[in-house]
């Protein structure tokens, strides 16, 4: 069985690099950039600081910023409209995972047509899609370098997944300079939405030797740093440590794919409109007690890959050891307790497992799950 592996071909890392990233997207030799982001990243002024920086390698630059943090069918219906409107040749995403995942929605209908509804799945496009940069200015989603662009579809209440190689950008950026002063909410909801996309890709039954070790140095580097990141958010060793970190997570998930962790938080994102890291925070521990019954040696491997002294574990013990590990950090980093906090009901409990069922992420899961899983699931998450 061969195996694919993908990522952009063109990935900037390390303080300063935004810079360079300018230079280099005019080199390609384009004219005009749609920049789509949210209202919150155009307020303060860092599209002002992209666009200069553009304009002055000779690129003109046109804004989109109406980016919802579950980004809508409509979203990407608009920004579709203002990027033909305005006749751009490229696409800039800059924000963290809503803008990226808007941004691939818009670039792959410029030139595959259609609705992006028609999209949903695994590979659907034919065509490659506009030219994407994705610079990145949170360490979680990792949607800056992956094939996955995730859409909320309003009329139907879910979040759709779209899983194709013709979305990969073509060249993402991380400047951990963007990075700080993010709210330490924001800064511990993503740095756990990296923790659960490291650990699903290694427990995933697509993983691979690369998808592993990028897995692991992902959870090592996030047991290391998210805490002092979400502390002192000026501390740019912590947050250059978590954009690697984030970045590794995202080159394990990309290629080893997901599990029911993102399967369930999908639902719930696009149920409640909930913000997706602390979906995945509050649901991981509950999704690896169920993976135990088939999992317990790669979960082993997480807890120590956590800090855990596994030594004189057996692999049950270090299971149980990983997930205590798991809700520790969670803690830490202020995450709330349960879905009841987050406002979720019981009484949607058979909708949400129906509709995480059929979501794509849930497919390399290790243990696949019945309905009434689920349920359990969501129940003990509550």
């Amino acid at each position: 069985m061969s195996n694919m592996f993908y990522i952009p071909s063109s990935n900037l890392m390390g303080p300063g690099c935004l810079s360079d990233a300018a230079t280099i997207i005019a080199s390609h030799g384009f004219k005009r950039a749609l920049i789509v982001t949210d209202h919150f990243l155009n307020k303060m002024g860092v599209v002002s600081k992209v666009a200069q920086l553009l304009e002055q390698s000779g690129v003109e630059s046109v804004v989109f910023d109406e980016t919802k943090p579950n980004p809508t069918v409509d979203n990407v219906k608009s920004g579709l409209e203002k990027l033909s409107q305005s006749e751009c040749d490229c696409v800039i995403s800059l924000g963290g995972g809503s803008p990226h995942d808007c941004a691939k929605g818009i670039a792959l209908l410029a030139t595959n047509g259609g609705e992006i509804k028609d999209y949903e799945g695994v590979d659907q496009s034919a065509k490659p899609q506009l030219p994407l940069i994705s610079v990145n200015t949170t360490a979680g989603t990792a949607s800056e370098m992956t094939r996955f662009c995730i859409i909320t579809d309003e009329k139907r209440h879910i979040k759709m997944a779209i899983v194709d190689k013709h979305v990969t950008p073509m060249m993402s950026v991380n400047d951990p300079e963007l990075m700080l002063a993010k709210p330490a909410s924001l800064t511990a909801a993503t740095g756990m939405d990296a923790l659960t996309h490291a650990i699903e890709a290694y427990v995933s039954t697509a993983a691979t030797p690369i998808t592993d070790a990028v897995a692991i140095k992902a959870i090592e580097m996030i047991q290391g740093n998210l805490r002092q990141a979400v502390k002192q958010g000026e501390d740019i060793t912590a947050r250059d440590n978590m954009a690697y970190a984030q970045f590794m997570a995202g080159m394990a998930f990309n290629n080893a794919s997901l599990g029911y962790v993102h399967a369930i938080a999908h639902q719930l994102g696009g149920f409640y409109d909930l913000p997706h890291g602390v979906c995945n925070a509050v649901l991981l521990p509950h999704v690896q007690r169920y993976n135990s019954q088939v999992a317990t040696e790669r979960l082993a491997d997480v807890a120590k890959a956590m800090g855990i002294d596994t030594q004189t574990m057996n692999a049950e013990q270090a299971t149980r050891a990983a997930i205590d590990a798991i809700c520790q950090l969670s803690n830490d980093v202020q995450i709330p307790a349960g879905l009841a906090e987050l406002g979720v009901k019981e009484e949607d409990f058979d909708v949400l497992a129906e509709n995480a069922l059929r979501d794509a992420c849930g497919f390399t899961n290790p243990k696949q799950a019945s309905h009434e899983e689920i349920v359990a699931i969501l129940k003990a998450a509550m």
